[in-house]
């Protein structure tokens, strides 16, 4: 869902610069906002996608190796004396 969100984040970013414009009357800059909103929107399927085909649900799940790690090696006891 990362692109997903991106693209979200964007179209929001877009909104909120466009009720900025309105409540400043900056009716020239409006084309901004508006741009801003249309690119986001226009991505937001290829973000869908992008986000689905990361994810792969028909793919099956690499199995973990069966090969296991040496044991450390083990210390003599000190208590045995050699004669």
């Amino acid at each position: 869902m990362h692109y997903t969100v991106r693209a979200l984040l964007v179209f929001g970013a877009g909104a909120v610069l466009g009720l900025v414009l309105v409540l400043t009357n900056l009716t020239g800059l409006g084309w901004a906002a508006s741009a801003t909103m249309a690119a986001s929107l226009a991505a937001l399927p290829a973000a869908i996608v992008a986000d689905w085909w990361s994810y792969r649900p028909w793919r099956k799940p690499q199995r973990k190796s069966r090969k296991r790690s040496a044991a450390p090696a083990r210390k003599r006891s000190q208590t045995r004396k050699r004669r």
